[in-house]
């Protein structure tokens, strides 16, 4: 495999190592083009929502249940691209991903009922979990091979192809129907991967065997593979904690600095953007905090970071107190999830990221409607404190998984 043997010179100094180099890099800006390209469709999508829900004459309870095929669709797609990640390999099923998730996002425009709606969301979920998957599991690998930890950029890739798509989508909401914008985003999708994906279809995966232990197949026994599940599953249950915030902010939060704060509704707006932004501003500096840090004090002092910042931001008595408890909520919640699916990676290769990533995507489902509960029986602001909860957990379970599949600067 002259890939390997020119990465292996490469790391170990020799000759050979430019031209490794340059291929890494490539697949490093090809791998980011795809992640900023997911967070930009989808973000495409959400735009979207309103105008498709009046076409398709959809009530409050009829969308909401189309939706659902979203995060269906997702879930069941994420338990099943791990194996063919093993079997097809990452890259290739990423780039197949893509053009499945380019081709899908146009369908929802082109329906004229909930329940259609709903069977074409169910596709349009179905590829976006898959290439959730297959990306990051690409991203472990070649994090591996450059021997730098550098999956939050990627992550930061995604926020700000996301913060892209929504300005653009609604810079384009009052001037373009939802057929044309979201086929558009088709267009605009197909030629992204079009430039992106021979340079992952051209290159296996650079990982390298000794830096990655052997992954965890559903079959294999032992206390080793028993050790290894577990360990998957605890990085599992830390990426949920994060993801469960950014599903409660996403949904709550502009409710909670307008209803409890009396907030003008542009600076109630403003909230999520807020806690988006330094998100963003963590993950992009998320590579050096790394390697200053390690990996476990990265997950403890982001876990607790975020839970202080979110007892701010729910339990402030001033909009602006509030503003600061949610930035300082997104600057500590931004790197747990990347940390969490690339430790799972490195443990148990991509049915480790699957696993991480398909718990992670069920706390960002979890946490929107446990808010609703836990509001309507106590209150939002005391609602809202259960994100602090969660992150303060995923501190702890990060400092106690600090030995599981630990790399040098864990």
């Amino acid at each position: 495999m002259p890939l390997l043997n020119k990465v292996r010179t490469a790391v170990s100094g020799g000759s050979g190592g430019d031209t490794a180099t340059r291929s890494l890099s490539r697949l490093r800006s090809a791998l980011t083009l795809f992640f900023a390209l997911d967070g930009f469709l989808f973000a495409g999508w959400v735009v979207r929502i309103p105008a498709v829900k009046q076409q398709t004459g959809a009530s409050a309870g009829d969308l909401g249940l189309a939706l659902l095929g979203v995060s269906a669709g997702a879930v069941i797609t994420m338990t099943l691209t791990g194996r063919l990640c093993r079997r097809y390999g990452a890259h290739a099923v990423t780039v197949v991903t893509a053009v499945l998730l380019s081709l899908s996002i146009a369908l929802p425009a082109l329906t004229r009922s909930p329940l259609a709606l709903g069977l074409v969301l169910l596709v349009f979920g179905a590829a976006y979990g898959g290439i959730n998957v297959a990306m990051n599991s690409a991203a472990v690998d070649l994090v591996a091979a450059l021997r730098r930890p550098v999956m939050p950029g990627f992550h930061a890739a995604f926020s700000l192809g996301g913060m892209v798509g929504a300005g653009l989508g609604g810079l384009l909401a009052g001037s373009l129907s939802p057929t044309a914008h979201l086929l558009g985003l088709t267009v605009a999708g197909l030629a992204l991967t079009a430039a992106a994906g021979p340079v992952l279809l051209r290159h296996p995966s650079p990982a390298l065997p000794e830096a990655l232990p052997a992954p965890s197949r559903p079959g294999d026994s032992g206390p080793r593979a028993a050790g290894a599940r577990r360990t998957v599953l605890v990085f599992g249950v830390i990426a949920l904690c994060t993801a469960y915030g950014e599903g409660a902010l996403a949904d709550w939060g502009a409710l909670h600095l307008a209803q409890d704060l009396h907030a003008h509704p542009g600076v109630a707006a403003a909230g999520y953007s807020v806690f988006a932004l330094t998100m963003t501003a963590g993950r992009l500096s998320g590579t050096a905090l790394l390697e200053r840090l390690g990996q476990t004090r990265t997950l403890v002092a982001g876990g607790a970071t975020a839970a202080a910042g979110m007892l701010l931001g729910a339990l402030a008595p001033s909009v602006w107190a509030a503003l600061l408890g949610f930035a300082v909520t997104g600057l500590g919640l931004a790197n747990i999830f990347p940390v969490a699916v690339a430790r799972a990676g490195a443990v148990a290769g991509p049915g480790g990221v699957a696993t991480a990533s398909t718990l992670g995507y069920g706390g960002m489902l979890l946490g929107p409607p446990t808010i609703g509960l836990l509001a309507d029986r106590f209150s939002l602001p005391a609602a809202l404190t259960t994100v602090a909860v969660l992150a303060a957990g995923a501190a702890v379970l990060g400092h106690r998984a600090r030995n599981a599949g630990a790399s040098p600067r864990s």
